[in-house]
């Protein structure tokens, strides 16, 4: 059995540092702010201008001034603050963001990942991914292991057009996490009743 989305976000959250910074991608990366207990003291950035997110808002609380990167109502946490995009991505680039979560496309044994664009497909841009996994201390994929095809995300090397090289860190599937390490793919943790040979392409682990 592999683990669902929400157990993808709690497994993200166990490896955050108490009192750090997370910058949370538009899609599943979201997930995470709903489960991160308030003991972590956790400060989630989003480079619209926002530092202080903490999840989606109840009915009677959603405001539509409050949004996250991917147009998404948000609720934010005591102390809260805002700020224009000069300074958002001045944190980024500036190395003030701990971690960054991010959706993925693919990621290979050589720390690349691919996760804005399939080409001859419309797309709208990178947004701010590329400075997300060059300025982030701890660059963390969240995403599904196989693609609706059946092939797997995890490659020796990847075929769609890159957003980092030699950038991830950690990727967390339904599947498991992996680990990035020059060559293969490290295995630090299986999803409970998942095996090494539901993984496939074996000869990229280790």
């Amino acid at each position: 059995m592999t683990w669902t989305n929400d157990e993808m976000a709690k497994e993200v959250i166990e490896l955050f540092e108490p009192q750090s910074s997370v910058n949370l991608g538009i899609g599943l990366p979201t997930l995470v702010a709903q489960y991160i207990p308030k003991e972590l003291e956790i400060m989630i950035h989003s480079e619209n201008g926002v530092l202080g997110v903490k999840g989606r808002p109840k009915k009677d609380e959603v405001s539509p001034t409050l949004i996250n990167a991917g147009k998404e109502t948000i609720s934010i946490k005591e102390g809260a603050s805002f700020f224009d995009s000069s300074l958002s991505f001045g944190m980024i680039r500036g190395g003030h963001i701990d971690y960054c979560v991010l959706g993925g496309m693919e990621v290979d044994t050589k720390r690349s990942l691919a996760n804005w664009m399939i080409p001859g497909k419309k797309v709208t841009g990178m947004g701010g991914a590329m400075d997300l996994v060059n300025g982030s201390r701890c660059v963390i994929v969240m995403m599904s292991h196989f693609s609706k095809t059946g092939s797997s995300k995890l490659l020796s090397t990847c075929s769609l057009p890159l957003t980092g090289v030699d950038v991830v860190d950690i990727v967390v599937t339904d599947f498991g996490i992996f680990k990035p390490i020059g060559g293969k793919f490290e295995i630090i943790k299986l999803a409970n009743g998942v095996k090494r040979e539901d993984l496939k392409d074996l000869e990229i682990y280790q």
